[in-house]
C-alpha cells in the first residue's frame, strides 16, 4: 500500500483551550460543551464523532468564529478568535444555497461579499473537478442532492481557505453518492492541503477523512478519546483491512459511551 506521506511536524492552526458553552432555551440553560481542549494543525484533517447532542456542531461553529465560548479560549494562528476569519470556510448539511440564485451566482457570492477578484478560469477548473461546470446557469432546485453539495463545496473552496469546516456534509445523500463525495473531498485535500474538520455520525466517513478522530460524548459534551488515523485521505485506504480495523476501533470507543 502506498502510505500517504506526512511531514513530521505541523504548524498549529487552531487550538481550543478549556472551551465551555451553554445556551438559554425554553427549558432553561443547556450546557453544550464543557472544558474542551483540541488542536488542529495546518494541512491536517480531523473528524468529530459522537452521539447527537454532545456538542459537535457547536464546537465547529466556535471554530468558525460564529459562536463565542462562555469559558475558555479559541485560538486561530495563536490569536484569540474574535470574529469569523477570512481563512475559514464553512459548509453545512443543508447546503446553504440561495434558491433564487443560479449556480454561478451562488459560487461567486463569497468572493463578491469580500470584494475579491473573481477569476473564472480558476473557478471553472474547480467546477470541472467537481463535475458541475455545465450547471452554471441552473438554479439549486434543478440539481440533485449530490450536485447541490458540490456547489456548496465549490463556493467554499473558491475562497481558498486554510481551514474547511464541514457539518454533516454528506448526510442527506444515498450511500453511493456519499462515498463518491468522500473520495472527492479526500482528493481535493490531497491537491490543496487545506486543514479540514468535519462533524459526522458516519464511522466510515470519519475514518475516510479524519487523520485524527475526536470521539465526543457526555452532556455537556467533551472529547473523551482521540484516535490517530494517519492513513485518512490516502487514495488507496478505503476498503482495506487497515481501514476496517480502524472503523472497528472507532466503533468500540463509541460503544463505550452509548
Amino acid at each position: 500500500m502506498n502510505i500517504l506521506s506526512m511531514p513530521n511536524s505541523f504548524n498549529e492552526l487552531v487550538r481550543c483551550v478549556g472551551i465551555s458553552k451553554s445556551y438559554l432555551t425554553d427549558q432553561g440553560l443547556v450546557r453544550a460543551l464543557d472544558s474542551v481542549d483540541m488542536v488542529l494543525e495546518s494541512a491536517r484533517t480531523m473528524a468529530l464523532v459522537g452521539p447527537s447532542g454532545c456538542g459537535k456542531s457547536t464546537l465547529l461553529l466556535i471554530m468558525a468564529g460564529l459562536e463565542k465560548p462562555d469559558k475558555g479560549e479559541m485560538l486561530f494562528r495563536s490569536r484569540t478568535l474574535e470574529k469569523p476569519p477570512r481563512e475559514v470556510a464553512l459548509t453545512l448539511q443543508d447546503y446553504g444555497l440561495f434558491p433564487w440564485k443560479t449556480v454561478r451566482a451562488n459560487v461567486e457570492l463569497g468572493l463578491k461579499i469580500r470584494k475579491e477578484t473573481i477569476d473564472w478560469k480558476k473557478i471553472m477548473e474547480l467546477l470541472d473537478e467537481l463535475d458541475i461546470s455545465d450547471k452554471l446557469e441552473v438554479h439549486p432546485q434543478q440539481l440533485s442532492g449530490g450536485q447541490k453539495q458540490r456547489v456548496a463545496l465549490a463556493r467554499a473552496l473558491v475562497l481558498n481557505p486554510e481551514l474547511l469546516l464541514l457539518d454533516e456534509p454528506f448526510a442527506a445523500l444515498d450511500t453511493l453518492n456519499r462515498e463518491r463525495l468522500q473520495e472527492l473531498a479526500a482528493k481535493l485535500w490531497r491537491q490543496r492541503r487545506f486543514a479540514m474538520a468535519l462533524v459526522t455520525h458516519n464511522i466510515q466517513e470519519a475514518v475516510r477523512l479524519g487523520q485524527r478522530i475526536m470521539v465526543m460524548g457526555g452532556a455537556p459534551g467533551t472529547i473523551l478519546k482521540t484516535v490517530d488515523n494517519p492513513m485518512a485521505c490516502a487514495a488507496d485506504y478505503f476498503g482495506t483491512p487497515e481501514f476496517y480495523d480502524k472503523c472497528s476501533e472507532v466503533r468500540s470507543q463509541l460503544e463505550l459511551i452509548a
